[in-house]
């Protein structure tokens, strides 16, 4: 686990030290994505290292899943979506994450999957929000996540 990003990210939400933090849920942590060529791009992490959804036990599976559909609402209702587009690869990062898009009609040259998109548009430095810009879509999906959190109860 020492060598896996997504638990040393993990590790800096625990010491309050990472600024892309929004909300602790009970089975991971929502996170503002590093890049936000797609505005909202968002993050679940599972609070469970474990590579594969099926390593999971069957209720903090269930309860992941469940909450991961809360997160995707929210992000969708923060940043206006007209589609979701929701991941779980982990074929970078080893740890069970959601990768969260919210999508919008011509957001790409070409219509198709976020990673159709070429690397250096995406991850371009441009697209890394500045402090103003992370506090505001910290906010603004912190408060859609508290209404929909509150609505599923």
């Amino acid at each position: 686990m020492n060598n896996c990003e997504i638990c040393r990210r993990i590790k800096k939400i625990q010491e309050g030290t990472n600024p892309y933090f929004v909300a602790e849920l009970e089975t991971g942590y929502v996170v503002i994505g590093d890049h936000q060529y797609f505005e909202g791009y968002t993050l679940f992490l599972s609070k469970q290292h474990v590579t594969e959804l099926h390593h999971l036990q069957t209720d903090f599976k269930r309860k992941f899943l469940e909450e991961m559909c809360l997160v995707n609402e929210a992000v969708a209702l923060a940043f206006d979506a007209e589609k979701m587009n929701c991941e779980l690869l982990g074929n970078g990062d080893a740890h069970v994450h959601w990768h969260l898009f919210p999508r919008h009609k011509n957001d790409t040259p070409t219509p198709g999957p976020v990673w159709w998109l070429n690397r250096k548009i995406m991850f371009n430095e441009n697209n890394c929000p500045t402090q103003e810009k992370l506090t505001q879509l910290r906010n603004k999906l912190s408060r859609e996540l508290k209404l929909v959190l509150r609505k599923s109860i």
